[in-house]
Order: C-alpha cells, then sequence, then structure tokens
C-alpha cells in the first residue's frame, strides 16, 4: 500500500492469528494502558485552561496537578456534565477517545450544535489547548476529561453513549505491542456495554495493519454489525474532518480506514 508508516502485503490470517494469540494471553499482561503519557511543551494558553477556573466549566475533572493523569474514578455520568447546558442531558452524546490537539472536535461540536461531545485524552497540551479554544468560540456542547478512557468507560452505565469515536490512534506497530491496542475483543466488549442499542463505533487509521485489525475483531463481535457489510470499510463520512496529519500522509502516498459499527 506504499507510505513509510504502512505495511505492505499484509496477510488477513496472519493477524486473525495474533488475535486468536492475544485472547490467550493472561489477563494482567492484557490489561495494561493504551496509550503513553508524554510531557511535552505546554504554551500559556493550554496551561491558563488547565489551571485557572474560568475553564471549568469545559473540563470535568479541572484542577488535577500538571504532569499527573487526571483521575476519572469520580466521573459516573456524562450526561449530567450538560444538565444546565441549552442542550440539556438527554441530546444525543458522543465520546471521542484521544483527541489529540482536538482540532477535529472541536470542528465537529460546531458543526453539529444539537449533540454534545465529550473528548477524553492523556496529553495535557492537547486538552488544555481545546479547553481553551472551546471557551473562546462559546461552545456549551462539548467538555473535555484528562485521564484512562478505559477506567472512564468501566465507571459509566450501561447504553450511557450513542456515538464513541477513536480517530488514529496509537496503532503500536510492534508485534510485542499488539496487546496494546485500543481495539481487542475485551475492550470493545466494554465499549458495546456503553453504546445504546443502535450506538456508532467509529475508528479511522492510517496503518493499515490496524484497520484489518479492526475490522477482524469486530466483524467477530455479535454485539456490532458492520455498517458497509461483513469485511468492508467506510467511506470517509463528511462528518469525519480529515486532520492535517491524515492530509499530509495523504500527500506522501498514505492511506487512510474508516470502520463504523452498529450495536445490535
Amino acid at each position: 500500500m506504499g507510505g513509510d508508516r504502512q505495511t505492505p502485503d499484509v496477510s488477513r490470517a496472519a493477524i486473525k492469528d495474533d488475535i486468536d494469540k492475544l485472547s490467550k494471553t493472561p489477563e494482567q499482561f492484557r490489561q495494561i494502558q493504551t496509550f503513553m503519557k508524554r510531557r511535552t511543551h505546554m504554551n500559556a494558553n493550554s496551561e491558563l485552561a488547565l489551571t485557572s477556573s474560568e475553564f471549568a466549566a469545559y473540563i470535568i475533572n479541572h484542577g488535577g496537578e500538571l504532569g499527573k493523569l487526571g483521575d476519572v474514578s469520580q466521573i459516573r455520568d456524562l450526561r449530567q456534565c450538560f444538565a444546565d447546558t441549552p442542550n440539556g442531558s438527554s441530546a444525543p452524546l458522543t465520546l471521542e477517545i484521544g483527541f489529540g490537539m482536538g482540532d477535529s472536535l472541536l470542528e465537529m461540536a460546531q458543526n453539529a450544535p444539537e449533540r454534545n461531545f465529550v473528548g477524553i485524552e492523556v496529553h495535557e497540551p492537547g486538552i488544555g489547548r481545546a479547553a481553551f479554544l472551546a471557551h473562546e468560540l462559546g461552545l456549551t456542547n462539548l467538555k473535555f476529561i484528562n485521564g484512562d478512557a478505559i477506567a472512564l468507560l468501566e465507571n459509566l452505565p450501561a447504553n450511557h453513549l450513542d456515538t464513541v469515536q477513536l480517530y488514529f490512534p496509537d496503532p503500536w506497530q510492534k508485534k510485542r505491542h499488539y496487546k496494546r491496542r485500543f481495539v481487542t475483543p475485551e475492550r470493545m466488549a466494554l465499549v458495546a456495554e456503553r453504546l445504546a442499542v443502535g450506538g456508532i463505533f467509529h475508528a479511522a487509521t492510517d496503518w493499515e495493519h490496524y484497520a484489518l485489525w479492526m475490522l477482524d475483531v469486530l466483524d467477530h463481535m455479535p454485539q456490532f454489525e458492520n455498517v458497509s457489510g461483513q469485511g468492508n470499510f467506510t467511506p470517509r463520512p463528511d462528518f469525519r474532518p480529515q486532520t492535517k496529519f491524515e492530509k499530509r500522509g495523504m500527500d506522501y502516498g498514505r492511506s487512510s480506514w474508516d470502520v463504523m459499527y452498529r450495536k445490535v
């Protein structure tokens, strides 16, 4: 398929074998973090958003110690976080896992004002930047969380979410790191529990091996049906903005793949 971050001649049979082997891995080794928290430069606006009470309405667990993973143990109902907003708590609710610097999520919240959006991320500069911009734009349908998405999902009620988004997650390219990938049967079972019936899981990646991996995992889960038919990718929908990273990759000949599944 070309591109310096992609793998040519991917064997679907080999991927299925890797997934089957992963399910036999002892549970304590499968329940590890799906992310790597890195400390990077933070500009003044991002730091202000993370520390000033002026932005507390945008960051659900605002006020944690900088440099540490946010505590999500007390977050048990995302809908209630919008109770005092124009949309209220009953509007369709989207959770995006790993929103990076937030550009795509901000655009989606602007384009769908009738929906509520929550983004969870571990990268503090991205959280702060996104919260600062959401405040500048006056968005009332968007909030952020600093923390581990798996820990958050474990806290939430069943049938709580209408959409879960996972755009360009870390592909964990090395075979010994496959267990860190977010899309595994165990983690996706948790996602399925938190989605309402008819709810959507939508993912995108520019790593071919991970794209095919996602298809294999999700096509074999009875909780989901592939919106585009078993074994098929979904054309990028208009509502998913192309990121700068994605556009740059296309310039270098890299492709992107979307998968979309409905909870049944």
